[in-house]
């Protein structure tokens, strides 16, 4: 892997007194270091890690932005590493006993490293830092410092995710949306800028597989969206890259089945372990809410998708990477899914859609001037994604079982 920018030696000698300062997102207080915006309680423990972690080769180290899916991943990361000596379907599961904060340590949480000194190999670790300011170690050197696993979310979602996150712990005391929407379309949010968090390790991740086809990629790349849609075949690639893909005989039995009910949304916030209990002063009951994709339509208004979608793709100019990719892939899903359910159910999805569109003012320069375009173009690869579009941001909902 390409070297962090950011040596250990320097990390260790920052006086966190003097970095510029945000205290717009109260009770927490940020700091800016080597360009993002980190939590100033987590900087000496992201600095421990710089100086006393020891990264090993059978590591698998979960990396994400904030409020990107970092719970659902460690626990499928954990009860798929983990699945012979914690079958998914036992009873005393530790993820029916813990939440999987608690299963899946923070590099940065650990201020001495005597945690994850300790734990055995292979370790599941997790990380929000930004891929420039991991420590050297896990960076510098190709193959000692173990593999990374980075999940990105459409920053619209991540955003309304955060800040009902926050509101949970200080109800009316928390910025309002548009307040941290200001902030987070300026970068200055947890780890932010969000775009340049992810491009960072989108960045490696392309380079690894460029540079060698010997030896497995050290970085796996997922989209939220994706596993959304897919969860067991994302299990699958996540089990192949960590080296423990599923045999035969597990995919007859239904492990990997077993694995995506034990981790869902709905089975982790009503398990014991996440009803009681916190996480540096958080509920564990907290971490959850909807796990789904788009619910910022219903929190931010069109303009102010269209500005941050902007923001975001100016800067990611370049890099190769786009968050449309992602969000198109659930369009179409639930422009193929949801005409169906609407058919069942005695509506006419050209007609629906069309209505959905013009419920939202959306404004679009080639959309279709009249539902008669849509009858006439529904086969037309150019047109219909309007229809799945807007069928995608009022929610409809799937059912499976209806077709």
């Amino acid at each position: 892997m390409a070297a962090s920018p950011h040596d250990d030696d320097d990390m260790s000698e920052i006086v966190i007194s003097s970095l510029p300062l945000e205290t717009r997102w109260p009770p927490f207080l940020l700091r800016q270091y080597g360009g993002f915006w980190m939590p100033e309680s987590f900087l000496p423990g992201v600095a421990a890690a710089h100086t006393r972690f020891k990264p090993r080769p059978s590591d698998v180290l979960l990396a994400s932005f904030p409020k990107s899916g970092t719970t659902w991943l460690k626990a499928l990361a954990f009860a798929t590493l983990n699945r012979v000596k914690h079958p998914p379907r036992h009873p005393d599961h530790p993820l029916r006993r813990c939440n999987p904060h608690d299963c899946v340590k923070y590099l940065e949480w650990d201020d001495h490293g005597d945690v994850l000194e300790a734990l055995p190999s292979p370790r599941v670790l997790a990380t929000h830092i930004p891929y420039t300011l991991l420590p050297a170690r896990i960076t510098a050197v190709e193959g000692s410092g173990g593999r990374i696993v980075y999940i990105c979310r459409d920053p619209k979602d991540a955003l309304v995710s955060l800040w009902f996150f926050i509101k949970k712990k200080l109800a009316d005391e928390a910025n309002t949306m548009e307040e941290a929407f200001e902030l987070f379309c300026d970068g200055r949010t947890f780890y932010g800028p969000q775009w340049h968090h992810v491009v960072g390790y989108w960045e490696q991740c392309s380079r690894n597989r460029e540079a060698s086809r010997r030896r497995p990629e050290e970085v796996l790349f997922l989209r939220y969206e994706d596993m959304l849609r897919d969860p067991v075949g994302n299990v699958r690639k996540l089990a192949e890259f960590m080296g423990c893909a599923f045999s035969g005989d597990e995919e007859a039995a239904g492990v990997v089945q077993d694995i995506v009910a034990i981790c869902s949304m709905d089975t982790l916030k009503n398990m014991e372990g996440n009803k009681s209990g916190s996480q540096r002063n958080f509920r564990n009951e907290t971490f959850y809410r909807k796990g789904v994709a788009g619910d910022w339509s219903n929190h931010l208004t069109p303009a102010m998708a269209e500005r941050l979608d902007k923001i975001a793709e100016d800067a990611l100019r370049g890099s190769g990477f786009t968050f449309a990719a992602g969000r198109q892939a659930v369009i179409n899903e639930y422009w193929t899914s949801g005409r169906s359910v609407l058919a069942c159910k005695g509506m006419d999805p050209h007609k629906r859609a069309w209505d959905l569109m013009a419920e939202a003012e959306q404004s679009r320069a080639t959309m279709p001037k009249s539902e008669e375009d849509i009858d006439d173009n529904i086969d037309d690869e150019n047109e219909w994604p309007f229809l799945a579009t807007a069928m995608f941001e009022s929610k409809i909902e799937v059912d499976d079982a209806v077709y």
